[in-house]
């Protein structure tokens, strides 16, 4: 079943007919909002079962989501990992809880992962406290320096619509995130919405690990909003070679990208970018040349 993403609501549109007589006009209608609900991750093994991540997230796509949050810790690394996926089963085992969710995980232990020795609450807006630091994803992620992919200038400039066309809540609510994967010749694979970006990206990277579509080395990510250090991140667990932000990346994810031999594309908009790193994989020519 699967759950809504947007809903009706009854607003008041007010707008201002003259701001010197302070008049102005109220008007009723009918607006969609995203709904933005908790999600609780469980982990199960050997018949022990903890609780490991409540995430507040946009319904709907949570299978995804689970898979590619527990995909950017460290708990997963393949589609073989787990055994089964599903909703938890309400008191009266009659409801199932679509807040609710367990994985089985095929082996192991929970006492064995040390990525449970702290507990995650993630919301819309902020990554996972607690992150893994660069040290720790350089065991998981080789750096991607050695990727010989290629993209014209001019196909990266022509993502963000094709992103935007391909929103079809954010149409609705305007109140979403989106995450992205093109081929490099512009051809979109697949888009997931989120109220928050991180979500989004989850979801892109879970729909890859369940459909057996990872690693992105031959593909381009694309989110809807600023680049930081935790996308950054899941990006080079996902082994995409360029990520691109239509806003501005953060420092930390600067130097995420440079180490990772990862190609940061920032301020995608306007017909205009900046790159950060690796400018070796986009063709395009300057007043001074190609840039190297």
């Amino acid at each position: 079943m699967r759950q809504a993403s947007q809903i009706k609501r009854k607003i008041w549109s007010i707008s201002v007919d003259d701001i010197d007589s302070h008049t102005s006009q109220a008007t009723a209608k009918t607006d969609y909002l995203a709904i933005e609900e908790p999600l609780e991750i469980r982990l199960k093994a050997n018949e022990e079962v903890r609780t490991i991540a409540i995430t507040m997230r946009t319904p709907g796509d949570d299978y995804n989501l689970t898979a590619g949050f527990l995909l950017s810790e460290g708990i997963l690394c393949h589609r073989h990992d787990f055994t089964e996926m599903s909703y938890c089963v309400g008191q009266r085992n009659e409801e199932q809880e679509y807040n609710q969710l367990v994985l089985t995980l095929r082996d192991g232990d929970l006492s064995q992962l040390p990525q449970l020795d702290r507990h995650f609450f993630t919301n819309s807006a902020c990554g996972v406290c607690g992150r893994t630091m660069i040290e720790n994803l350089q065991t998981r992620s080789p750096p991607l320096a050695d990727n010989v992919l290629t993209v014209r200038s001019s196909t990266i400039q022509s993502l963000p619509q094709t992103l935007r066309t391909s929103q079809k809540v954010f149409d609705r609510t305007g109140g979403l995130h989106a995450a992205a994967l093109f081929c490099p010749d512009g051809e979109l694979i697949a888009v997931h919405e989120d109220i928050g970006r991180h979500n989004a990206l989850d979801k892109l990277l879970g729909w890859g690990l369940l459909n057996n579509q990872l690693p992105f080395d031959q593909h381009l990510l694309i989110v809807s909003g600023r680049a930081s250090f935790e996308l950054l991140q899941k990006c080079a667990v996902s082994g995409a070679p360029v990520f691109c932000a239509v806003s501005a990346p953060s420092s930390l994810a600067v130097s995420l990208a440079h180490q990772f031999g990862i190609t940061l594309i920032g301020f995608l908009r306007d017909k205009r970018y900046n790159i950060y790193t690796h400018p070796e994989r986009i063709i395009t020519t300057t007043s001074k040349g190609k840039i190297e």
